[in-house]
């Protein structure tokens, strides 16, 4: 999800929820810490440098169960960091600790805000020797017209 969606949804909504892959809420008293831009600049093992740009949002749980992340708010931090940080319409990755600090995507069902499980993966494949994953299709679904016909003597 970019940030241009997470505020379209927020526009729409009483209250915000996020939903842990195992299907458990974070709990309603949490906070957003942070709003910011992360940057990697690396090499992948086949050596080619790369960047990636990331808007993070940090969820917290603290024990003020009194005070609410409502909507508007979260919309305000989000367009006071994109003002003073230069957000631009990045991809969201949220940090949530439950037993360790976890990096999670986002989306959103239509109710809850979803964090998805992350995977890690080689970018240079074809550097090390790792098959590239064809893709299989099914004879029978091939709707191509025969290549020649039978009164046209090209067999």
């Amino acid at each position: 999800m970019k940030l241009s969606e997470i505020k379209k949804q927020l526009t729409q909504l009483e209250h915000i929820t996020f939903m842990q892959p195992n299907g458990d809420l974070v709990p309603s008293h949490f906070h957003v810490t942070e709003v910011g831009k992360i940057t990697k600049h690396f090499i992948d093992c086949g050596g080619t440098v790369r960047n990636e740009e990331v808007a993070n949002f940090q969820l917290w749980n603290a024990d003020d169960y009194n005070h609410r992340l409502h909507p508007e708010k979260l919309l305000h931090i989000i367009e006071l960091s994109e003002k003073v940080l230069g957000l631009k319409d990045l991809e969201i990755e949220v940090e949530y600790q439950a037993e360790t600090i976890g990096k999670f995507g986002l989306d959103f069902d239509g109710t809850n805000f979803l964090l998805t499980t992350k995977q890690t993966d080689c970018l240079a494949k074809e550097n090390c020797g790792i098959p590239v994953e064809k893709t299989k299709v099914k004879l029978a679904e091939i709707n191509d017209e025969p290549c020649c016909s039978p009164d046209g003597n090209c067999c």
